[in-house]
């Protein structure tokens, strides 16, 4: 009987050995329930082969062509993958809709003897629990923001409060994105849907009576937008914000940064791209800087040049309710510590 799962505490909780996702490769890209693992009944190109003959040809002929596609992949996995796992191995398993491609493949498993399972309704039934809680109803926990200017560490300080037991969603790390033009990172951005996936994750792990801090972001970080519940508690939210002098941020960008400036043309090629907001002649004073490898000082201008300007007159036009404001005199490890304890301090007196 295929198992329903009301909240998505449930769906994570669901109590299998291994979730199996048989969806295409090219939909588990794009989305999956965390901790899920890809075991495709049907690859990108067969799916779409099966969807044109259902459509043009004869539904009864994609069926047996979709038929004998599936029992070849899943001897696949049978022999690679799943050779190990033994006679009490339970998985649960999902598709589309929790039609076909998942019930043909519990179907298989559950001759050879495991107590496989489908998941009613599929990935839909999931996706709908995430749309639910990130974009319908209102988020159930109580968020403190995490501010401060450019260069205040504070994706660091998000990392040594979750260390000190404060509870912190890091939006910019699942969003694989550091929030400025600059923030891009190594591996590519989630796809929308992927990121709203984690970030449900990541809240229902949390317990709702209990703050939560996340960094104070604009409402799309990237290419991705913040979704409307998180993005209404966190413009209603209180604020801590850090405070450090531009040479100790700027210290700690060319440190934090040390990906971006270990790649010359990529660092160049987004300077550049503040020709529009600080004209050419600005820009080729920063592009020689970087071309030197000065790049605590070329932190520090762009800091009092372009960013912290901004930033104070968007504070400007915004009432903000401050719990505390945390100075930092430096940012090495070591006052990083000092912070984190202060602001964990007032948290928990939230």
């Amino acid at each position: 009987m295929p198992q329903s799962f009301p909240t998505l505490s449930d769906f994570y909780g669901h109590g299998f050995d291994t979730l199996i996702d048989v969806r295409s490769p090219a939909e588990f890209a794009e989305d999956h329930v965390p901790g899920a693992i890809s075991l495709p009944a049907l690859s990108n190109d067969e799916r779409a082969e099966v969807g044109t003959i259902y459509v043009q040809d004869s539904p009864f002929r994609a069926r047996k062509i979709g038929a004998a596609l599936v029992a070849r992949n899943v001897a696949s996995h049978l022999e690679g993958p799943l050779a190990d796992k033994d006679g009490g191995w339970r998985p649960l398993v999902y598709c589309w809709r929790g039609g076909q491609r998942s019930g043909s493949f519990a179907s298989i498993l559950s001759q050879i003897g495991w107590r496989a399972q489908t998941v009613e309704g599929g990935y839909r039934s999931y996706r709908r629990l995430v749309a639910g809680m990130l974009h319908d109803t209102p988020l159930p926990h109580r968020l403190v923001l995490l501010d401060g200017n450019t260069g205040t560490a504070k994706t660091d300080l998000l990392h040594r409060l979750a260390a000190r037991g404060v509870q912190v969603v890091d939006l910019e790390g699942l969003a694989a994105h550091r929030g400025s033009l600059f923030g891009a990172v190594a591996r590519p951005q989630p796809a929308q849907k992927a990121f709203e996936s984690l970030l449900a994750h990541a809240f229902t792990g949390l317990d709702p009576a209990r703050p939560v801090v996340v960094e104070a972001e604009s409402s799309k970080i990237g290419e991705l937008l913040v979704p409307p519940s998180v993005w209404t508690a966190m413009r209603g939210a209180k604020r801590i914000r850090v405070a450090a002098p531009l040479d100790a941020r700027a210290r700690y960008l060319a440190r934090a940064y040390a990906d971006l400036t270990a790649e010359p043309e990529a660092l160049a090629e987004t300077i550049r791209q503040l020709v529009p907001y600080q004209g050419r002649e600005q820009v080729e004073a920063w592009l020689q800087m970087a071309a030197e490898g000065a790049f605590a000082p070329l932190a520090g201008e762009l800091m009092r040049v372009h960013y912290d300007p901004r930033y104070s007159k968007w504070r400007g036009k915004h009432d903000h309710d401050e719990l505390a404001v945390i100075e930092a005199p430096d940012l090495e490890d070591a006052d990083l510590d000092r912070a984190a304890d202060r602001i964990a301090e007032v948290v928990g007196r939230v």
